[in-house]
């Protein structure tokens, strides 16, 4: 039974960390909301489910993720899933919630990437609130930016089973986030990215190795894989980058 994967369509956001660890795992899925209406699919079908969620799994906002008679929302929740069912996370189950903590840290991540772009509220234009997103962009490459790929880069550099993983010695969810992190804030901040391959060799290390790996490449390569724009979660604005080095 196929996997059915309920997110905006148009937009990688935080449907893409989901989207690489199937494809990762070779897993079979129907992206819903990027179907014809006429098969059943698309944003009605998306509506649809949400509706239809019982009791405690009535999901309150895309991502989430149907499989057979489970639903699962937020993207960590569903990665554990994932990666469990997939061999994309430890055996061990207290390794495994180390992964699951690492991966919400990532979470807390993107969610203050968004903010660089709507500090004040998500229901108002980008243009309506340029001034503070000036301020909030600015805080983030100088300060936010370097601790969270500092801490990462010290997770990777510590790893007892080599720097090419951030646990462990195999490819996890962990992996696949850091990489989609890294490609989104090179798309967002080029100028303020345009040394993280010196100051963060291990991160662009395992961002280089991923995608390499065949099925993450092919998906890359692929329609499937939509390319960032400025509806999603990293846009590129070129006034929240900071002045030309």
């Amino acid at each position: 039974m196929s996997y059915r994967l309920y997110y905006w369509p148009g937009i990688q956001g935080r449907g893409e960390f989901v989207r690489l660890a199937l494809e990762e795992a070779g897993a079979d899925y129907v992206d819903v909301a990027r179907g014809s209406d006429e098969a059943g699919l698309g944003l009605p079908a998306m509506f649809r489910r949400m509706e239809k969620g019982r009791g405690a799994s009535l999901p309150f906002a895309p991502p989430f993720l149907e499989d057979g008679d489970l639903l699962l929302s937020h993207v960590g929740n569903i990665l554990l899933h994932l990666g469990t069912k997939h061999g994309l996370l430890p055996g061990d189950p207290a390794l495994r919630l180390v992964a699951h903590g690492l991966q919400l840290t990532i979470a807390d991540l993107v969610s203050e990437v968004h903010d660089t772009h709507h500090p004040v509220a998500t229901s108002r234009y980008y243009e309506d609130q340029l001034d503070e997103a000036k301020a909030k962009a600015a805080e983030f490459r100088r300060d936010r930016m370097p601790k969270y790929l500092g801490y990462f880069e010290t997770v990777l550099e510590r790893n007892p089973a080599g720097s090419d993983h951030a646990i462990t010695g195999e490819t996890t969810t962990v992996d696949l986030s850091l990489f989609q992190v890294m490609e989104g804030l090179s798309y967002a901040f080029p100028r303020a990215s345009s040394n993280l391959a010196s100051l963060y060799p291990n991160l662009s290390s395992l961002r280089a190795r991923i995608r390499a790996r065949p099925r993450i490449a092919a998906y890359l390569a692929s329609e499937r894989r939509i390319p960032f724009n400025e509806d999603g979660i990293f846009r590129r604005y070129i006034e929240l980058d900071g002045d030309p080095s």
